[in-house]
């Protein structure tokens, strides 16, 4: 039966050792996860701007200095940018098929997103502390 072309089945050996799918899944939850994180999290952002929308420096200083303002705005950035580095790194793996181009270019995009995070978390942590 394995062996009829009409039939949908085929013999364990012919998959064996090709990789499992573990790892892929853990990584659609993850993306799952930061897109349902980045609802609210969006809607909550983008009220915040435009209630700031015409105000003077200080007002908006004032406003991004709240802490629960800092908590959103943090949220916000770091699952974005997690959300970002994970579609990224699907797509790299999808269509990068040179394994050292691949591990450079996933390389790279770790790096940036962590260089990011790291810049957002920075302003927001220094707006709101100054």
């Amino acid at each position: 039966m394995a062996n009829d072309p009409d039939s949908m089945r085929t013999s364990i050996r012919q998959v064996r050792y090709l990789g499992s799918a573990k790892a892929g899944t853990h990584h659609v939850w993850h993306m799952r996860l930061t897109s349902f994180a980045l609802l609210p999290l969006t809607i909550a952002f983008v009220w915040l701007m435009l209630t700031l929308v015409g105000k003077d420096y200080n007002a908006v200083r004032l406003a991004l200095g709240s802490p629960a303002i800092a908590i959103v705005m943090l949220l916000f950035l770091l699952a974005g940018i997690y959300h970002m580095m994970l579609g990224m790194q699907t797509v790299i793996e999808d269509y990068i098929h040179t394994e050292v181009a691949k591990t450079v270019w996933l390389m790279a995009n770790t790096f940036f997103s962590i260089c990011i995070g790291l810049a957002c978390v920075y302003a927001v942590l220094r707006l709101s502390f100054t």
